[in-house]
């Protein structure tokens, strides 16, 4: 199966903000929130964007 144009993760610091159908991931920190975002960007195979400080989404285009 080929995933196209899908939100694969949602990584943040404020689980208050997010919710949905794509695996969370929270994060106690700023380094750990940046560092989360780039392994799954890597291991997903997708692009992670920053939405606000606090809140990145990993994305398959």
């Amino acid at each position: 199966m080929v995933i196209e144009k899908a939100v694969l993760a949602i990584i943040t610091m404020n689980k208050a903000k997010v919710s949905g159908g794509a695996p969370i991931f929270i994060c106690e920190n700023m380094d750990e929130l940046h560092k989360t975002a780039a392994n799954l960007e890597a291991i997903t195979d997708g692009i992670a964007h920053a939405l606000s400080d606090e809140l990145f989404i990993i994305v398959k285009h």
